[in-house]
């Protein structure tokens, strides 16, 4: 059975929305896009690399894959991610795209809940789910998320999408691994493990 596995970067407060640059995603008038890169050090992308390490797909909802298909393919081929990410296979999760033509992505057929699930039975390797909130935010309330791989930025932001929004199921945390970068990052890597507990003082 393939792992799905969630990848994101947060800020503190829990914002996924536009890391990447200020034009990346301005929806619902989003004004502090690109808040990732000030804090980005050797240690994130170090982790990071590790990450990809046991898959070899992504799984991508349609505005992560139109922001990664637009970049990706002109990239500098010097940077060790640029071949990684033109290679690996990429699922599609769109109801209005009719066509996938970035290298190796194929668009997601009939309900993606049920693909999804033909996927983790499928064979291959573990598959990261990378951004993508609305498919992530899904994919939780069906119980297909085996594990989160979360760069947490020391940053706070206010607004914007977060991956943990209102209504998400609750869900005890397991954590595989947790460390904390120089500059203040937190790189945690987490297991769903059953129900909450709850108890008092």
């Amino acid at each position: 059975m393939r792992k799905i596995i969630i990848c994101t970067f947060l800020t503190l407060d829990g914002v996924m929305q536009a890391p990447g640059g200020p034009d990346e995603d301005t929806q619902s008038g989003f004004e502090h896009g690109g808040w990732q890169k000030p804090s980005s050090e050797d240690e994130v992308g170090a982790a990071i690399a590790g990450w990809y390490e046991s898959c070899d797909a992504m799984l991508l909802g349609r505005k992560t894959y139109e922001i990664f298909a637009s970049y990706w393919p002109t990239a500098d081929p010097d940077n060790p991610f640029t071949g990684r990410m033109n290679r690996m296979r990429k699922y599609v999760a769109s109801r209005t795209l009719t066509a996938a033509e970035w290298q190796n992505s194929t668009l997601l057929k009939g309900d993606v809940v049920d693909a999804v699930r033909e996927l983790k039975a499928s064979d291959g390797r573990d598959i990261n789910v990378v951004g993508s909130g609305d498919l992530a935010q899904s994919l939780m309330r069906h119980g297909l998320v085996d594990e989160y791989r979360l760069t947490i930025h020391p940053v706070i932001i206010g607004t914007g999408k977060r991956l943990f929004a209102d209504g998400a199921i609750p869900t005890a945390l397991e954590p595989v691994s947790v460390s904390t970068t120089k500059g203040g990052t937190v790189v945690g890597v987490y297991r769903p493990n059953g129900e909450p507990r709850h108890d008092s003082y």
